[in-house]
């Protein structure tokens, strides 16, 4: 998007802090120069936030408000399903915005995926591998978090990328009994190490209260008590009698370089956006279909999209 100014003589306007910048009035104007270098950081160097302006008094009319008086003709909203889904209210009153998908979770509907997925799981398959080197050379249970508060892309994907012995998802049951059963089959069968991957958003059934964002999403990582990964290694350990560790990736495996994948994935989406804009095709959500980008209404982009049956079926094949 920043080429706008180069190809359009647009000029750019970066809104810090998404949202609350929007609603606050807090904007830099930006040009190609500046985020010459940009393309192999992670993160966002305008910095984000989990303001919902639908929480707000006249969320909405403030931000439509903010637009005109700084002189923005159209918004490029991106993020996840919050963002877009924010996005999409816009839409419905008539600002011209256009959606980025963008979350490491992959848990958005309309695309196939989005960019800082794969980058997450290439660093999320790295750990994990270090993480089972060092299982078998102590011959113990490795129990590994990851991101993943209400769907398991990642979880699966790493898991099947690092030959994981058994994954766990938010979305398809896996008992506590299955996993004690899996270690001590391997047990029996002489192999005293394993390493099992489960999602943040997993439930297991331990965990009471949950502090929630301005969007209703709980905040897993405030979580009372303590994380699956610390529960299953108990547990383990009590009910196989095998040394076990957990490990909870976290917010380890955000803000890492991109990928080039993932690069090109971002400068194609938003060049793709770019020119939506100026050919009026707004309330339009950018998207990955296949090798194409292509539009779609930015409504899909509010939806959620878990993790499939096949994908599932594959991963749980692996489970031995």
């Amino acid at each position: 998007m920043l080429r706008a100014a180069d190809i359009n003589g647009d000029s750019v306007t970066g809104i810090l802090a998404g949202w609350a910048g929007l609603l606050e009035g807090r904007f830099r104007e930006i040009k190609f120069a500046d985020f010459e270098d940009a393309i192999g950081s992670g993160g966002t160097m305008l910095t984000t936030s989990r303001t919902n302006p639908l929480k707000k008094e006249r969320g909405l009319e403030i931000i439509e408000a903010n637009m005109e008086k700084a002189g923005i003709d159209a918004l490029i909203a991106v993020g996840g399903d919050d963002t877009l889904g924010v996005a999409a209210k816009l839409a419905e009153r008539g600002v011209k915005v256009i959606g980025i998908p963008k979350t490491i979770d992959n848990d958005l509907a309309g695309t196939d995926y989005s960019f800082g997925f794969f980058t997450a799981v290439d660093e999320a398959t790295k750990l994990i591998e270090s993480l089972a080197t060092t299982g078998r050379s102590h011959e113990r249970v490795m129990v590994v978090e990851v991101m993943g508060r209400d769907a398991g892309w990642i979880a699966s994907f790493a898991g099947l990328a690092a030959g994981a012995n058994m994954v766990i998802v938010p979305e398809f049951k896996t008992g506590l009994d299955e996993v004690v059963a899996l270690v001590m089959a391997r047990q029996k069968a002489g192999r005293k190490s394993a390493v099992i991957v489960v999602a943040e958003g997993v439930d297991l059934g331990y965990k009471g209260d949950i502090e929630k964002d301005e969007f209703g999403h709980a905040l897993v990582a405030k979580a009372e008590g303590e994380s699956n990964a610390s529960f299953l290694a108990r547990y383990i350990e009590r009910k196989t009698g095998a040394e076990t560790r957990a490990t909870v990736l976290g917010h380890t495996i955000r803000g890492t370089q991109p990928n080039s994948y993932d690069r090109v994935m971002a400068t194609k989406l938003g060049f793709s956006a770019m020119e939506a804009a100026h050919a009026g095709r707004h309330g339009m959500m950018v998207a990955v279909r296949g090798t194409q980008i292509v539009e779609v209404p930015l409504a899909e982009g509010s939806r959620k999209k878990f993790l499939d049956k096949e994908t599932w079926r594959v991963a749980k094949s692996f489970f031995a």
